[in-house]
């Protein structure tokens, strides 16, 4: 295969789902569609929380902040694909593959550390009812956001030090249709060893150690739950971690299947619908599993719904 120096290297080219013309059409509206009721469920979902007094709540306000790291998490990748299947183009500068690669990282990360923030917090509403209110006061809820965006803001710039530091790519061309961080760090030729450490190092600090979290959270939920002698209590109790447990298991289940699926199986089309389902069917989703169980959300879209009429 042929190398390439760094300094020859201007753009990569990504990959597209069929390069049959008929399809285009079809692609470009299928994809668009996901994507725009990706930006508006999440909207409404931050538009129903900030308008309501009664949900200005720790939960609606990490689940507000979720569907606003759900809206530019989607939006890092999806309206670049959106252009290539209407341009028929497939390149994307150095520098822009680079940053989206950055900011793609950047609102994942903000999403895995949301989920593990929002099983804390349904630990202590169900362990510490009486002293949830002094625990999750609006202050720590702040500092909490904020320290995520940082660890995201960290996790984000430490991928794109590694990537900076590549200086010969065997290829130009990235078997994923965005700037897939794992593609990207493949394409080097150089020795790969101390990079593939930090790899491996930042995938356990914000994803072995978010979803070790997740798991202890509901494993303290689950032993409070059996303790309490009525079915009916179980289920009032558990209700308000139904939404949140499907979420969990949407946003790990696919995120595994990505990236940790079998090689031996593995082939490029598949790759490429497994990243779809990753960037845009999970964001597109996470609306739904939060809104449609949830009476509060339905309410206030309702009540806002009738005030627009």
């Amino acid at each position: 295969m042929e190398r390439h120096n760094l300094t020859h290297v201007s753009e990569f080219y990504l990959m597209g789902f069929s390069e049959d013309p008929d399809l285009q059409p079809i692609l470009f509206g299928l994809i668009l569609s996901m994507y725009l009721v990706t930006v508006l469920g999440n909207f409404l979902i931050i538009l129903a929380v900030t308008s309501d007094s009664h949900l200005h709540t720790p939960m609606y306000f990490f689940l507000s902040n979720l569907s606003l790291a759900d809206i530019c998490f989607t939006s890092s990748t999806v309206p670049k694909l959106i252009v290539d299947i209407l341009t028929h183009r497939r390149d994307i500068s150095y520098v822009g593959c680079l940053t989206q690669m950055s900011l793609f990282i950047l609102f994942a990360c903000m999403d895995d550390l949301l989920l593990t923030v929002m099983a804390y917090d349904r630990f202590v509403a169900i362990w510490h009812p009486l002293h949830y209110t002094v625990i999750m006061n609006p202050q720590r809820c702040v500092l909490l956001l904020l320290l995520l965006v940082f660890l995201s803001l960290l996790d984000s710039q430490a991928h794109n030090l590694i990537a900076l530091q590549i200086t010969c790519f065997k290829d130009v061309e990235i078997a994923s249709f965005f700037c897939d961080p794992s593609q990207l760090l493949g394409l080097s030729c150089s020795d790969t060893l101390i990079k593939s450490i930090v790899t491996y190092m930042l995938v356990i600090l914000f994803g072995f150690f978010p979803m070790s979290g997740i798991i202890f959270s509901y494993y303290k939920i689950v032993s409070v739950l059996l303790k309490i002698p009525s079915s009916g209590g179980r289920y009032k109790a558990f209700s308000t971690c139904g939404s949140h447990l499907s979420g969990v298991c949407l946003f790990y289940g696919t995120s595994i299947g990505t990236y940790f699926g079998s090689s031996a199986s593995y082939t490029l089309s598949k790759g490429i619908v497994a990243s779809l389902m990753y960037t845009v069917i999970t964001p597109m989703l996470n609306p739904f599993i939060y809104s449609l169980r949830n009476r509060d959300i339905l309410s206030t879209l309702k009540r806002l719904s009738f005030w627009n009429l």
